[in-house]
């Protein structure tokens, strides 16, 4: 239908009780366990027993402990935040590298590579992790066996988490900076070879300015993704659990509004650092091209 022919009432009707639907189906959850991050209660759950702000502070007489005085549930955010830093890292430089691999370059086989380069993303989390458990364990023991080498890298630990993750969601950043790249006007970099401009001075001059918003959104993305992955996280975590990984732990021990406050303070992390990519491609978008 043209958008601007007149529409029937049942159809504006529909769409609007579909579009309600559909935000409240999506928001509705998430607006819950935000408000009863402030429920007086010892459950993370209905009915509402009054406003307190015990579950992030704490409460000595109560015996509550806040999210501020909890230490392992903080070291769990701030293992998660050294895990997502360092899978970010290296998915936005890899990603960088295949992207300029796939669309600059010709070579056999170029066409397989760009498929398999997508096969982590179709393989359920739980067996990319056990796979990656696996493999790195039987090069581990190879490596002990044979050289008397021990490679705790290749054991479960934080080390392990980066490669899983790093392992998929690289990907993702290399599907959103290749989208880039191909738009990109190669005369550019051409003429400022013409002017005797090395190809350091290119790429940084030129070609990265250019791909910027595509790294600070892959960035975004690979750093979300990380922090929020569970499936691969719990089979490769050791001692040290990242905050997935301790918020399923405590699930199971029994919920408290504990969790309630933690999702909270994650849902408005997101929010600003969605906003604050909003305005900056808008801003972005607003510079004048010399």
């Amino acid at each position: 239908m043209i958008a601007s022919l007149p529409r029937p009432l049942w159809f504006r009707a529909s769409t609007m009780v579909y579009g309600v639907a559909f935000f409240a189906f999506l928001f509705l959850p998430l607006l819950i366990v935000a408000v009863f991050a402030f429920n007086n209660a010892p459950y993370p759950a209905p009915p509402w027993r009054g406003f307190t702000l015990d579950w992030f502070f704490g409460h000595e007489g109560s015996g509550r402990t806040g999210l501020f005085a909890d230490s392992a549930m903080l070291g769990s955010v701030w293992t998660s935040v050294v895990v997502a830093s360092w899978v970010t890292l290296l998915s936005v430089l890899v990603g960088t590298a295949n992207a300029f691999l796939i669309e600059r370059t010709q070579f056999r086989g170029k066409q397989a590579l760009s498929m398999l380069m997508l096969a982590p993303l179709v393989i359920p989390g739980v067996i990319l992790g056990i796979s990656i458990l696996a493999f790195a364990s039987r090069i581990a023991n190879l490596a002990d066996d044979v050289w008397g080498l021990e490679l705790e890298f290749l054991r479960p630990g934080l080390p392990l988490v980066v490669l899983g993750q790093f392992s998929y969601i690289v990907s993702i950043a290399t599907l959103t900076i290749t989208a880039r790249l191909k738009r990109f006007d190669v005369t550019l970099e051409e003429a400022a070879y013409n002017l005797g401009a090395s190809r350091a001075a290119v790429l940084w001059t030129i070609t990265l300015p250019y791909l910027k918003p595509a790294l600070i959104g892959s960035a975004a993305i690979s750093f979300l993704m990380s922090f929020e992955n569970f499936n691969t996280t719990l089979m490769l975590v050791g001692s040290d659990a990242p905050l997935t990984v301790m918020m399923y732990g405590r699930m199971r021990e029994g919920a408290t509004p504990v969790l309630n406050a933690v999702s909270l303070l994650l849902m408005v992390a997101s929010a600003v650092l969605a906003l604050s990519m909003m305005r900056g491609s808008k801003a972005n978008e607003s510079k004048p091209t010399s």
